[in-house]
């Protein structure tokens, strides 16, 4: 039983959607019945969520997005306004390639700008951000800081959102981070 959830009058809503208590869907949003959305979750205006679809808790996904298929986001994602994902790397309207659909998926904490495109068959790692507009077609790593078309790394943030500076350290709240063998790790005090 769903408690505590709020679903627009306008919203399209399948029966079989397992959705996490708090959750908020608003205006003109279509959730297909073979969806998973976590606790505390909020829609805003015309979103669509195909079936296979998996969010975790607390996922923002704000106006004009539709997620398809293979889209799976982790605990704390969030996706800025209008921003395209994909899920078949060669689409054709007359060629079905339900069969070769890819997964996308969007780590723990990670961030997705406005209007940003994600290229199905990629995974963002935890914390990372892609920045507004930008087009990613590869991996983006944990903590990264992505921009352009193609995405590239411009540098990193912290958990809180801010830069790194260049010793790896967030200005903004003080934590500390370190790159083992290519991998960002926040550093235990």
């Amino acid at each position: 039983m769903r408690r505590d959830v709020k679903i627009h009058e306008t919203a399209i809503v399948g029966e079989k959607a397992l959705i996490g208590d708090g959750t908020s869907i608003w205006q003109y949003c279509i959730i297909q019945n073979d969806v998973i959305i976590g606790s505390n979750c909020s829609f805003g205006a015309n979103v669509f969520v195909e079936n296979g679809v998996k969010l975790g808790d607390g996922v923002k996904v704000k106006n004009n997005i539709s997620l398809y298929t293979g889209v799976i986001c982790e605990d704390g994602v969030f996706l800025g306004p209008n921003c395209v994902f994909t899920n078949v790397i060669n689409p054709r309207s007359f060629i079905s390639r339900k069969s070769e659909f890819q997964n996308t998926l969007i780590k723990k904490g990670a961030s997705i700008g406005a209007n940003s495109t994600i290229v199905c068959g990629n995974i963002i790692g935890k914390y990372a951000m892609v920045g507004a507009g930008s087009v990613v077609t590869k991996n983006v790593p944990n903590y990264a800081l992505v921009m352009g078309n193609p995405a590239k790394i411009k540098g990193y943030v912290c958990k809180c959102g801010c830069n790194l500076d260049s010793k790896m350290r967030c200005r903004e709240c003080g934590k500390e981070y370190r790159i083992k063998e290519g991998i960002v790790h926040e550093k235990v005090r």
